[in-house]
């Protein structure tokens, strides 16, 4: 073997390895964002650990083998689809709204089963037929911003209390807490001042670092489900069998139009990443996928799917571009569905490891909100147009629930969720006063006020 050939051996080795890493890199991302939601939404629905580990083996599969189809197919980017945030908080809202009107959960479970179905379908018809255009005119830079900070604002609180051990009686453990911080400076350590491509696997560095760490400190504390658990893969609708509960299936269908715009302000910003344009076609393609998908998950008891605009600060603070280092992590996930004790043994992660983790992860999304309104100039009206949406959704966010169950329960979901009520706050902002009037008047008057 001569010089040039274990020189070309030597560097495939090292481009091998690199992209395998940051496939496992990818792989914890999809995991530590897919592992929490079948947990939560199984106990509110009383389900059994072994209910629950199949739920969790259908969201890792699926969830992994939409990644992979979006790479290959759809939207063509480095970018998360799976169990949406926003259907998150309708399903845990819902559950705890309708329970205390008297509804059973079976109910509950075959509303939103209908809801999700109608959902995905709607999402899969109106992106093929090209609605990425209408909501693009309608999501303006302010709007995206808007619902950028207010996505950014919702995701951090929701990790802070993650990371702390925030319980639902108010209070926080304060050594879960300790290691939390600890694990979050290491990871931001890494991204700030690690060199070469050290920096690039800061957040797998921080988990496998942190569970080692939290599993000597707190041994036994945090068991996760049993490595014997696991239902079966062909269970259908396990909430419960579609029905037609009015309240519901609005509102979910409401959700479903308010979380397709979310695709536009995630494509619309990744396409800044990858310096490239996003087409119509990738729009429609990925809408599609992400419509069936929902439509799929809502059989086997899994949130409808949607892309994750965390998956933009991960790419900002990593620069894992690569869609190979992105599919191989999907796969992994996919492979993680199929193998139930190895889906029972990555359980085990400590929720607070990951919260820690995925906050400093997501700080990134808070540049990319500012950035996406660079260059503009704000007077004491025209501030109105990012301060007035963000800080009432911000405000809505901070209301207890329980302030909330005066409302009719179909609006539930809609009133109190911080950041529906702000993207709708900025969107009548944006369509109903003319800012560019006002920006006139200010420049004017400063040229008639300056010496």
């Amino acid at each position: 073997m001569n010089r040039h050939q274990e020189h070309f051996i030597t560097k495939y080795i090292s481009q091998t390895s690199s992209l395998v890493l940051a496939g496992i890199q990818w792989f914890f991302f999809l995991f530590t964002n897919t592992v929490v939601v079948p947990l939560s939404i199984g106990h509110n629905f009383h389900m059994s650990p072994d209910a629950i580990a199949a739920s969790m083996q259908h969201a890792f599969l699926l969830t992994g083998a939409v990644c992979i189809l979006q790479a290959v197919f759809g939207h063509r980017y480095a970018v998360m689809d799976g169990p949406s945030g926003l259907w998150w908080g309708l399903t845990l809202s819902l559950t705890v709204s309708a329970s205390s009107a008297g509804m059973s959960l079976e109910r509950i479970g075959g509303g939103l089963a209908a809801g999700f179905l109608l959902a995905g379908l709607t999402m899969a018809v109106l992106g093929r037929l090209g609605a990425a255009n209408l909501l693009q005119k309608l999501f303006t830079p302010m709007v995206k911003s808007a619902m950028l900070f207010l996505m950014t604002i919702q995701l951090t609180m929701n990790f802070f209390k993650g990371m702390i051990g925030y319980t639902e009686f108010g209070t926080f453990n304060l050594p879960v807490a300790a290691l939390s911080v600890a694990i979050a400076f290491l990871v931001a350590l890494i991204q700030l001042k690690g060199r070469g491509k050290l920096g690039n696997y800061s957040i797998l560095i921080g988990i496998v670092t942190g569970w080692i760490a939290y599993s000597f400190v707190f041994p036994g504390q945090h068991a996760g489900l049993s490595g014997n658990s696991g239902g079966s893969l062909f269970t259908l609708f396990p909430w419960g069998v579609p029905t037609w509960e009015p309240g519901i299936v609005v509102t979910a269908f409401f959700v479903g139009l308010v979380n397709m715009t979310n695709s536009i302000t995630t494509l619309s910003t990744v396409e800044k990443i990858y310096e490239t344009q996003t087409t119509d076609q990738q729009y429609k393609r990925s809408y599609v996928l992400t419509g069936l998908f929902s439509m799929l998950s809502a059989c086997v008891g899994v949130l409808p799917f949607g892309l994750f605009a965390s998956s933009i600060g991960f790419l900002e603070s990593t620069r894992i571009l690569r869609r190979a280092a992105f599919i191989i992590g999907a796969a992994m996930l996919c492979i993680l569905g199929l193998t139930p004790s190895v889906t029972a043994f990555f359980a085990q992660i400590p929720p607070s490891v990951g919260s820690a983790v995925l906050f400093v992860a997501y700080l990134q999304m808070f540049g990319t909100a500012l950035r996406t309104i660079e260059g503009t100039a704000f007077n004491s009206k025209t501030i109105y147009r990012v301060a007035l949406p963000v800080l009432t959704g911000v405000a809505v966010m901070n209301i207890p629930a329980e302030a909330f169950q005066a409302l009719p329960i179909y609006l539930i979901p809609i009133i109190s969720n911080g950041l529906v009520i702000g993207v709708m706050v900025s969107l009548i902002l944006e369509k109903s006063v003319n800012w560019s009037k006002m920006e006139s008047a200010s420049t004017a008057s400063k040229t008639v006020t300056s010496p």
